[in-house]
């Protein structure tokens, strides 16, 4: 369920029209409605209600404080890979007793930034990483809560650039190769293990490959108890997909009912990272048609916004709805919607049947919420686009458009290029 809609031909968010919005920031620019954004959490949170659990929104999704703030409040810890990440967390008030640490990379001042935050837990990825946060944690006479993040070698059946659970993967820790490691990590004096984590990947239409990744940490962890290693928490991660076009992904409740079934009798905290189903379709980008250029073979409708404001059509040939902001007696054409960017993997639409939008009318591309501003770019000196945020009949602008001056900030131009 969304809060986009039309009344009397024209395109509402919430109770406020989008071409008002536009008329006061400009185009192009991204829209949110909290209303979506409160439903689809407690909605996901519900579905989990049976069992004792966290709910650690994936920041990556969209990090914008009012989103994060949003979710905090509702009760929503985070889920993060970067000490920017943690950063941003901590500023929107998430409690950092609900903030897990995920990342193959995590750098020392990272981790240091973390542990003095103190965390709920750090996800490890790798058989070094276990020796870098306890040589931290040491210096700084902590302890630090650990979870292994496993490589479960599951197929989540997405796509491939989004796909992390298999052997091929960067992410996690072999599921054959844990219990030494598990073992390891118990011996070392700074961490205390307390917890199994996994994530196969993300936009999963299908609730099999997470009940396949359940099953096989549920053997781990009885293998770890009757070791001695008690785990308290299980991160499952996120990946639940939306309906861009043609998906049918599973209700939140259907995906909740399949992992309960599986949980019952496993003494521990479910730790879940939702991202996309709870942002995705709580957000559209506004664009505006500047020009067209139709033609024997090809219709192109150039407009105001490119691939460094939504870079998923570009970088995973991603579909995204087209509603008319406002609605008209539109013919169908066959036509790419495409931005100013100068390269010819720049568009947001390609060879669709789309109404022929004309110059000046705007365009709502559906369901940008997630992955569509924290991906953004200033490629081609483009200052990135302000984000809105709806609530009923106001809206606020939650990130101002940027200038040229901020552009160039923090550069400087060395002494010996001035003369």
């Amino acid at each position: 369920m969304h809060h986009f809609h039309y009344q009397s031909g024209e395109l509402y968010c919430e109770n406020v029209p989008v071409r008002k919005i536009a008329a006061k920031v400009g185009t192009p620019f991204y829209l949110y409605s909290a209303g979506t954004l409160t439903h689809h959490y407690r909605v996901f949170n519900a579905a989990f209600a049976e069992f004792p659990h966290i709910v650690c929104f994936a920041v990556k999704a969209n990090a914008n404080l009012s989103i994060l703030r949003l979710f905090a409040r509702l009760g929503a810890g985070a889920d993060i890979v970067s000490g920017g990440e943690l950063y941003r967390a901590l500023a929107a008030g998430v409690d950092p007793g609900k903030i897990v640490y995920s990342g193959v990379g995590k750098k020392p001042e990272e981790i240091k930034a973390a542990l003095k935050a103190n965390i709920l837990l750090f996800n490890l990825e790798s058989s070094q990483e276990l020796e870098e946060i306890n040589r931290i944690a040491g210096r700084l006479k902590l302890k630090a809560r650990v979870a292994l993040r496993i490589n479960p070698d599951i197929d989540a059946q997405t796509h491939p650039y989004i796909s992390t659970g298999l052997k091929k993967n960067k992410f996690g820790i072999d599921i054959e190769q844990a219990l030494d490691d598990y073992c390891r990590a118990r011996d070392l004096p700074h961490l205390d293990v307390v917890g199994v984590a996994c994530h196969i990947g993300s936009q999963i239409t299908q609730v099999s490959p997470f009940v396949d990744a359940l099953e096989r940490l549920k053997e781990l962890i009885d293998r770890l108890r009757a070791l001695d290693i008690q785990i308290r928490y299980l991160d499952l991660g996120g990946g639940l997909g939306i309906q861009y076009h043609d998906e049918a992904p599973p209700h939140p409740d259907e995906y909740g009912q399949q992992l309960l079934e599986r949980l019952k009798g496993l003494k521990c905290t479910l730790i879940l990272e939702p991202g996309r189903v709870l942002v995705g379709n709580a957000g559209i980008l506004v664009t505006k048609v500047l020009y067209t250029k139709p033609g024997g073979a090809k219709h192109f409708i150039i407009v105001d916004a490119g691939m460094n404001d939504l870079a998923r059509p570009s970088l995973y040939g991603s579909y995204h709805g087209l509603w008319p902001v406002v609605e008209g007696a539109h013919p169908q054409v066959k036509a790419s919607i495409v931005g100013p960017i100068c390269e010819s993997g720049d568009f947001l639409a390609k060879d669709r049947l789309m109404p022929a939008f004309a110059p000046g009318e705007m365009v709502a591309v559906m369901s940008a919420g997630a992955y569509g501003f924290s991906m953004s770019s200033n490629y081609n000196a483009r200052p990135r686009v302000p984000e809105i945020l709806v609530q009923d009949q106001d809206f606020y602008v939650i990130r101002k458009r940027e200038t040229y001056r901020q552009l160039i900030w923090g550069e400087s131009i060395p002494d010996f290029l001035k003369s």
